[in-house]
């Protein structure tokens, strides 16, 4: 951009994950303790997620969006879940806070059926769903969440070009979904496949794998910090909760949170 690299405040050779990644990177350092996001694919969860802070992206529709696909949601990112839910309580009617009942039932999908996420990120996740379920805040549930690659059903909705194909590859998926959220409140996932990636870019690796499909069916969903990969990078645990529920899925957020602690704080930052 015009005044330089946004980089990681973790590490300077990385990214801090994208678009939102000034508001994140911001929020991580110490210079603000919110700031708002827009969210069309993961660009509230991934910088959330790479920079150690919460995000959340909103239900589709609950908040106005100028995206016509309807892929694209506003979001917040903040230093904790209670400075996140005073964004919503401003910017909503008639919020109300939906304090969570211990243990909160969950399913814990690694992969959501699809993506290849790299032994590190999976290990970070992992163990922090573990601390969950020691500490009584999250009692998982039997059965996978096996969704249908999203890439081709998002791509062909960001283009305005929807086929037959992706729109059954998306009622496929929105199906598994709606009978995940029938019978649990709370879907569990890493955020981000992988740790944040230098500046020439991800590779082959979509930083979108695990994201993009919530964006297509409407979920909210929220990042909070999990732990640190080998590399001294953060790495984030996603939250996905039915659609319309976005008080429910604070109010699970900060339940996690007291487990999982706060925000990291970049002592040079």
């Amino acid at each position: 951009g015009a005044h330089g690299r946004t980089v990681n405040p973790w590490r300077r050779d990385r990214t801090p994950g994208g678009s939102s990644a000034g508001s994140a990177v911001a929020v991580a350092a110490g210079m603000v303790d919110l700031a708002t996001g827009s969210d069309g694919a993961g660009s509230v969860r991934i910088p959330a997620a790479w920079c150690g802070v919460f995000g959340l992206r909103t239900t589709a529709g609950l908040l106005p969006s100028p995206d016509r696909t309807g892929l694209a949601s506003p979001g917040v990112l903040a230093r904790s879940v209670d400075l996140a839910e005073l964004f919503l309580r401003r910017v909503t009617d008639g919020y109300a806070p939906r304090p969570a009942s211990l243990p909160v039932p969950a399913v814990y999908s690694p992969d959501l059926g699809f993506a290849e996420v790299t032994p590190e990120v999976a290990h970070v996740t992992r163990q922090a769903v573990g601390r969950l379920v020691d500490a009584g805040a999250v009692r998982l549930v039997a059965g996978p969440c096996e969704l249908l690659d999203p890439a081709e059903a998002w791509t062909a909705v960001r283009a305005g070009k929807p086929t037959p194909r992706t729109e059954r590859l998306r009622a496929a998926n929105d199906r598994t979904l709606d009978a995940l959220f029938a019978r649990t409140p709370l879907l569990l996932t890493p955020v981000a496949p992988t740790p944040p990636h230098g500046h020439e870019g991800p590779g082959d690796v979509y930083s979108t794998a695990l994201t993009w499909a919530f964006n297509l069916s409407g979920h909210p969903a929220a990042s909070l910090p999990a732990g640190f990969t080998p590399d001294g990078c953060p790495a984030g645990l996603q939250l996905v909760t039915g659609r319309g529920t976005d008080a429910e899925l604070l109010g699970f957020a900060r339940a996690l949170e007291r487990v999982l602690g706060p925000a990291p704080v970049r002592a040079d930052g």
